[in-house]
């Protein structure tokens, strides 16, 4: 059994300088931001972050890679009923359309709202995003195929009701008249009332409920899942704490006009036989603007050692299981946290390649966020003429002043560590009282004890 923590909050801090990308956009596709000291500031939402953390852990762990290789881990996605069905295709043998349909109605029943069944695009997708442990849709599909027989009874009986309803809402209404009661050759045809479909056998029910319940996922006792649907599915309050990142002086932004190359059309120009074929294939493809911010962004994140280790116990973990479990959790979450970047637009900008210039890394009794150091953004101007110089190294004088401040103050911080990736910051750590609060480390793993 490891060691106990010494605190229950391990907080995380981080500089970085990103040069022409996008990461985020909002629903005009511009840029997001936000105005805090009285200046507007590029922000990278927390959602962004934590989303690119958690595949970032989920695809090393899937690839038997870092401290979580092998262990159980969460996806979050609608598409539950496909997956279900393509493993009643694949092991099970079961046909395509017969295996969707009963995917389908099997959770559908079990209190999961799906999508219009008119509309092909959305008819097999949950509402709600699902995050459910990755081999949920095998499970769904394994006690389907045990019971197979019994279940393809009550599916007809479902679809019959839900296709019989589903006719009846879209039956025109008949127009209020004095005529008096319908002919009675109508009545007589009548249809009977609508009656409701047959409910779902409680055994199917607890079968589908379990295999998307939490369980042993490690990322979703790190980032949490709400579930509204369904009142008896466990929902999970995340050990992971985000806040979006800013940038620390004001914001500064391109719109970059590009044109794109029609290569047939070139083709043509380079091979014409006189200049008036050559002026026909003239011009771009296609023209237009995307916008582009750089910047230094201060971005921070909270680890909850103690709700982590409840997590992990209430999905059935031994205290010894969960120590361990949580124990290479955390250091998975420093590490993603330092490594992980959101993909938009990764192949234009080249974003993903950013390394931090600096991750400060300490415990306390309490989380604590220093983006108050940033109220005031930061003058880029020359020092010489009263500013403080490249935004970079201005945010980690700025950042590490703080925090000797705030140590001095509060007992319960200790362990500080530093990381950087950058040579000019690593010699600026040499200025007096600058890092003395914080020991100096050079890999990631070694930012939590």
């Amino acid at each position: 059994m490891t060691e106990a923590p010494r605190s229950q909050f391990l907080s995380l801090h981080l500089l970085e300088t990103l040069v022409a990308v996008l990461p985020v956009r909002d629903e005009n596709g511009q840029p997001k931001s936000l105005v805090y000291g009285g200046a507007e500031r590029h922000m990278i939402t927390s959602q962004a972050r934590r989303r690119a953390e958690r595949v970032y852990a989920r695809n090393r762990a899937n690839a038997g890679l870092g401290p979580l290789a092998g262990r159980s881990m969460g996806i979050r996605t609608r598409e539950w009923a496909l997956l279900t069905a393509r493993e009643l295709e694949s092991a099970h043998g079961w046909e395509r359309e017969e295996a969707v349909a009963t995917a389908r109605a099997v959770i559908e029943a079990s209190g999961l709202k799906f999508g219009d069944p008119s509309k092909k695009t959305v008819a097999h997708l949950t509402k709600v995003l699902i995050f459910a442990p990755a081999d949920a849709g095998s499970r769904i599909a394994g006690h389907i195929a045990g019971n197979a027989d019994d279940l393809r009874a009550w599916r007809d009986g479902y679809l019959l009701v839900q296709a019989e309803a589903l006719r009846k809402s879209r039956r025109p209404a008949r127009k209020k008249s004095d005529a008096g009661p319908p002919p009675e050759e109508e009545s007589a045809t009548a249809e009977p009332a609508a009656t409701r479909p047959p409910p779902l056998p409680k055994a199917t029910r607890d079968a589908v409920l379990l295999a998307i319940a939490p369980r042993d996922a490690v990322d979703i006792a790190l980032y949490g899942r709400f579930l509204a649907e369904i009142a008896d599915s466990p929902n999970v309050d995340g050990a992971v704490q985000s806040g979006h990142a800013f940038t620390v002086h004001e914001a500064e932004q391109i719109d970059d006009f590009y044109a794109a190359a029609d290569d047939a059309r070139l083709d043509r120009k380079r091979n014409a036989l006189s200049f008036l074929d050559a002026a026909d294939d003239a011009g771009a493809g296609m023209t237009g603007y995307q916008s582009l911010i750089s910047g230094t962004f201060y971005r921070h994140a909270v680890l909850d050692r103690t709700q982590l280790r409840v997590n992990l116990r209430i999905a059935g973990m031994t205290e010894d299981e969960a120590e361990e479990a949580a124990a290479d959790a955390e250091k998975e979450f420093v590490n993603g946290f330092v490594e992980a970047f959101p993909e938009a637009k990764k192949n234009s900008t080249a974003s993903t390649g950013s390394l931090p210039a600096l991750v400060l890394a300490f415990e306390g009794e309490r989380p604590y966020n220093y983006a108050a150091a940033f109220q005031l953004p930061v003058d880029e101007s020359p020092e010489s003429a009263g500013g403080e110089g490249p935004a970079g190294p201005a945010a980690v004088r700025r950042l590490l002043r703080h925090h000797a401040f705030v140590s001095r103050r509060r007992e319960d911080l200790r362990t500080s560590r530093i990381l950087t990736y950058d040579p000019r910051i690593d010699a600026l750590l040499q200025e007096p009282g600058l890092s003395a609060s914080a020991t100096v480390v050079e890999r990631a793993e070694d930012l939590t004890p």
